[in-house]
């Protein structure tokens, strides 16, 4: 938790989280093009986790699944069923599950660290990680339709059905900018800035925490418990907001493909 909490003024005057938070120094290959800071440190640890936990998970399939056999199953059973297939169908879930399951499981290994001791602070809290995701989701919208039939993805994207022609002129170019441009910008910074509130709330908790413990008078000292309080059951509200986000992520970008393949909408 040490990572977390601020130190207060040195007038014993409350100092609360900045944005600064978001942008710490270098901690490996200083002053080389390599330069790493805890943002990216953590991201890279989140990476190499994922990827080992189902590298493990995966490398001996057996008919009568273990117990971690049993937990990444099923962690994938949740994606492909609850989301993919009963949005895409299997035709088509077949063809996207191995995106969108990467892409759940990346946003909650990257949202997770937040709430992870000596971590804390999520590794998507910064904009690269959600800019790089949508992007991912963008392409995968644009691939899914082309595929389908590019007059055809077009024609459906910027002439909605059912609408009188004279007002194509008007609902063209909502619908160009609504799918087109909104809807990668929305996609990130729904990602990040969940993210970003998240920490400076947890920041903001556990700072007061020290103040109050350290630094407040003593009639002021018992507030000290009330924050840490918060804190901690901040942290594990975290938790659910990280799998909620991963969540919203994996079926909005699955919702994205699904407009792009259907035949009218």
């Amino acid at each position: 938790m040490n990572l977390l909490v601020s130190s207060s003024a040195n007038d014993g005057q409350f100092q609360g989280p900045s944005i600064d938070e978001f942008f710490p120094g270098g901690v490996l290959f200083q002053g080389t093009v390599f330069e790493m800071n805890r943002v990216m440190l953590i991201r890279v640890v989140a990476t190499i986790a994922l990827i080992v936990l189902f590298w493990i998970g995966t490398r001996s399939m057996k008919l009568v699944p273990g117990r971690f056999q049993s937990v990444v199953e099923m962690g994938l059973d949740f994606i492909r069923v609850g989301v993919v297939e009963d949005l895409l169908g299997k035709k088509d879930g077949r063809r996207f599950f191995p995106l969108i399951a990467s892409i759940f499981f990346f946003v909650l290994f990257m949202n997770i660290t937040g709430v992870i001791p000596f971590m804390n602070i999520a590794g998507s809290s910064v904009i690269g990680v959600p800019l790089l995701l949508a992007v991912v989701s963008y392409v995968a919208f644009i691939y899914a339709g082309v595929r389908k039939g590019t007059g055809h993805f077009f024609k459906n994207a910027l002439f909605p059905a059912g609408v009188p022609w004279p007002l194509y002129i008007i609902v063209t170019p909502i619908e160009f900018i609504s799918t087109f441009i909104v809807r990668p910008i929305t996609l990130t910074l729904r990602l990040l800035m969940n993210m970003i509130v998240g920490h400076l709330l947890l920041v903001l908790f556990f700072t007061a925490t020290t103040f109050f413990f350290i630094e407040a008078p003593i009639a002021l000292k018992a507030f000290g418990l009330g924050t840490l309080a918060f804190g901690f059951a901040f942290q594990l509200f975290e938790v659910l907001v990280g799998l909620l986000q991963a969540y919203v992520f994996a079926i909005l970008t699955t919702v994205y493909i699904q407009l792009a393949v259907a035949d009218e909408h």
